[in-house]
Formats: C-alpha cells, structure tokens, sequence
C-alpha cells in the first residue's frame, strides 16, 4: 500500500539544531511528514549565521551542544532576531537552564527528548499557531496605520476625481491589488450620472467600462447597492458606498486574492471613503446651508475616530495587562475636571485625551512594550517617543488640536524632568497636568507583567511622596477629593477592570 504523500508548506519554515545528526534526521523526517518545511544544522555556530542571511519562523534546538550551548545560540541570535519562536530541548530535566535564563532570552517553550516526539510536535504546532495569531496582528496593525495615513488625503477639498484617485491609492495596498475602480452617483447632477475612477486594468475612460463588466458581475454590483451589503466573488470584492443616511452613493470593486485580514480593513476604509466623497459632493454645492456643513464636519469627525478609536482597540487588545487602562484614564481625567470647575468643553477633551493617551504605542515594537524586565538605554527611548507619536497621529486633522497638547505632554513632570520637552510647572497645560495624574493613578491601581497592582493607600502615598516633583500639587490635592468616594467610583468602573 503506497504512503500518502504529504504536502510540505513554505508558509512557516523550522530551523533544527543538534549536534546530533540522527535527532536532526528523525525530527526532520517527523516534522516533513506534518507538511512542515524544516532545514538542520549540526554545528550551532553555523546556525547562528544561517539565521543572518536566511527568515526562519521557528528554531528547535538542543540545549547541551558543542562548541556552545543552546542558550549562548539564543543569546547571539536575540542580539539581531527578536521575533523567531524558539523551542528548547534537553536530554534530561536536571540540564535544563534556570528559568530566569529562559525568560530572559524569551525562549517560548520547553520540551524533553524522548524516544517519541509527540509532546515535542504539539509543542511545534502550538507555535506555529502563534506565529500565525502574531502576523494576523501585525498585517492587522499595518493596514491600521496605512488606513491612517491616507485618511487625512481624502478628506481634503479637492476634486471628486483626485479624491477618488486617493481613495483606490490607499485601498489596494490592503489587499496586495492591482486593478480596481469605484463607480459613484454624481451629486450634483441632475440626469443621475455616474463617475468613474480606474486603476490598472480599469484605468480607462468610462464610456469603455461596460465592455469590460460580464453581467455577473454588473449584478453583484446592483445586488450590493440595493442592499447595502459587501459581496464577496471568486477573484474579487464589491464594498458598498453608504451616505450617513444608510443610502448607497456608489460601490468600489477591487480585485485580490488576499482578502482574509483584509477584507475587516476594506470595510473599515469603505466608510471613511463614502464619508469623504459625501463631504466632497456638498462642499460642491454653492449654496449650501450652514447646518449640512455641520453636519458633515460632525460626520467627519466620527469616521476619523472611529479609525483611531480602531487603532487604540488594537493597542488594548494586544495586553491584557492594559485593557481598559484608557478608557479609566477618560473616566479619571474627567472627574478631575468637574472637581475643578472646568467648562463641558474642556472636560470632553480631558475624555478624549484620555482614550487616546497611549495612542502613539501603536508604533512601538512588541518586544519593548511587552518587556517584562528593564528596558535598556535604546528600548526606554523609543518608548518615551509615544506621546509625540500620538501627537501627530492626532494632528493629521485640526477637529484634534485642543487634544493634541494633552497626548503629547502627559509625561512631562512638574520639576522639569519628564519627556518629550522637559516642561516643568505652569508651563505643562493644566489639563495635561490632570492626565498625567488620572494616568499614573489607574496605572499604580492595575496590575502589570512587571509588578502587581498597589493598594489604595500605598498609591496615594505615592502621590503623597511625588506632589510637587512628579505631579502638579493641586491636581494631587483634588484626586484624594474624589477618592473619598473610592467605593461607588470602584462600581461605575467595575466592567472596565479584567
């Protein structure tokens, strides 16, 4: 009876080194037939520059070899490679490394030899399933920021062709595409014409677009207007072009093979194109009235924080460590307000600082913002960049500029010694001084990877000991105010806490 063969994947490629040529030969032969693409090294010097010049998404590797140990292995390739997985074997428990050293290189498991390796394959897979959660979160993050970035071109006024041009541009990338177009009613019209904007294969005149449609498709285009409904095809997809009023003003059709990850961020970048070219259609109009541009400005404003507010769900979403923090830090930040007498104004923007405080995170690697021990000199300084990097992510758009001062100053201190400029005293923004008080308080009051939550007392006493150099005294003197009132704040707060 013939074998079957098995199908091996380039998807994920397994590095294995022993000093031991039949172990690499059996885990080679265990591995191939799970359709796992894996490549062996006996000399782990050698393994150390095969990881120089080649992507692998996994090492397995002994611990006792020779000239070096496995762990010395991971220690050279962490200094250039800190995101491969790494599995660790060792013929015997008793010469296994400390745990300390397993953590500290980020070994991500741990495994006997034995005469069978079944432990050792669903260790193997167990990895390979993270690996595959970890680029979902990375490809996600990145279509993110690319949705970010091109956001702020499509709402500029400008013509509707030159927007519609910007719209596809940002779109595709999401989906590795190479043709699409988007067909939009004409607003201002009154004969109900369509315009047409092509890229690739659809970069024609619109008079020669119906050549190229087959009814199947021309269906699927009417059946995603009339129900407002993305339709997804073999080779392709429609995403409705919906108004504020749940109306369709048009579709996008894009052409990929890639929509898995993608297809969550196409929907996400179809509103803010409908909101766009809505916007564009009545600033075109020449008698507008006053209360439809507000209306649009006031729908501009949500499309763009619903993308960040995407953003900042992606950041939470990583840690459970963090989730929640921001919006506690809203909730804090506006109780100090109100305690101060401030206007509606002011206090809905210490809510809006403090949901996005942390926004800038979002472009720091994983590596130090999940760094369980001390950041080094390097890791602490890009760290202390997310506050300006938050700050220009809201400054993309002017509806931000009375939040922009508060993400960028929320960890300058008043002795002059926090970042980014070293503000010191009434210089820092009064309501940045009472985010940087809201922050550190939730931040004290939560667990972390590196420390547990503090107690009530011990965290005012911390602010206590930190008024005047750390914290502006005034906005201290008012928390402990509100903290009389700790146990129906603990209630109104309880669904945030994980």
């Amino acid at each position: 009876m013939r074998k079957r063969v098995v199908e091996v994947s380039m998807e994920y490629k397994i590095l294995v080194v022993d000093d031991e040529e039949g172990i690499i030969n059996s885990m080679k032969v265990m591995l191939t037939r799970s359709g796992y693409f894996c490549m062996g090294v006996t000399d782990p010097i050698e393994a150390v520059e095969i990881m120089k010049k080649e992507k692998f998404d996994m090492i397995v590797l002994d611990y006792i070899m020779a000239p070096i140990h496995g762990d010395e292995v991971v220690s050279r390739i962490r200094k250039f490679n800190k995101d491969v997985y790494i599995l660790l074997l060792t013929g015997h428990k008793d010469l296994a490394p400390p745990l300390d050293t397993i953590k500290a290189l980020d070994i991500q498991g741990y495994c006997e030899k034995g005469d069978r390796f079944d432990q050792l394959l669903l260790l193997v897979e167990s990895g390979i399933k993270s690996i595959s959660q970890m680029r979902t979160i990375k490809r996600f993050k990145d279509g993110l920021n690319r949705i970010l970035q091109t956001v702020p071109k499509i709402y500029q006024l400008q013509p509707i062709s030159t927007i519609l041009e910007e719209i596809l541009e940002g779109l595709m990338p999401l989906v590795n595409s190479l043709n699409a177009f988007i067909l939009v009613d004409d607003c201002n019209s009154q004969q109900e014409e369509i315009i047409f904007k092509g890229v690739g294969e659809y970069d024609i005149a619109a008079q020669s677009l119906i050549n190229m449609l087959s009814p199947l498709l021309m269906e699927n285009i009417g059946r995603s207007r009339e129900t407002g409904n993305t339709v997804r095809l073999e080779h392709g997809i429609i995403l409705p072009l919906l108004n504020e009023s749940g109306n369709s003003i048009g579709v996008i059709y894009i052409e990929s093979y890639d929509f898995d990850e993608g297809l969550r961020l196409l929907e996400i970048y179809s509103t803010q194109a409908a909101s766009s070219i809505n916007n564009a259609f009545l600033h075109s109009l020449i008698n507008m009235k006053k209360e439809e541009l507000d209306k649009t400005y006031q729908e501009l404003r949500n499309r763009y924080i619903d993308t960040i507010e995407a953003l900042r769900l992606t950041v939470d979403a990583k840690d459970i460590y963090t989730r929640g923090h921001s919006d506690r830090v809203a909730y804090f930040a506006s109780r100090l307000g109100e305690g101060f007498g401030l206007s509606e104004e002011e206090i809905e923007t210490l809510k809006v600082g403090g949901i996005f405080h942390d926004i800038g995170k979002i472009g720091t690697a994983d590596d130090i913002l999940f760094k369980t021990d001390r950041l080094d000199f390097d890791e602490y300084e890009e760290i202390k960049k997310h506050p300006l990097k938050g700050a220009y992510i809201l400054s993309a758009i002017s509806m931000f500029k009375d939040v922009v001062p508060l993400v960028k100053y929320h960890h300058e201190r008043f002795d002059g010694k926090g970042y980014p400029e070293g503000l010191k005293g009434k210089d820092i923004p009064f309501l940045a001084r009472i985010l940087s008080v809201a922050d550190a308080f939730d931040a004290m009051m939560s667990d972390r990877k590196y420390r547990s939550k503090l107690s009530l007392e011990e965290t005012k006493e911390q602010f206590r000991l930190n008024a005047g150099t750390q914290f502006d005294p005034d906005v201290v003197e008012m928390l402990f105010k509100i903290l009389d009132d700790y146990d129906h704040i603990v209630e109104e707060l309880k669904e945030t806490f994980v």
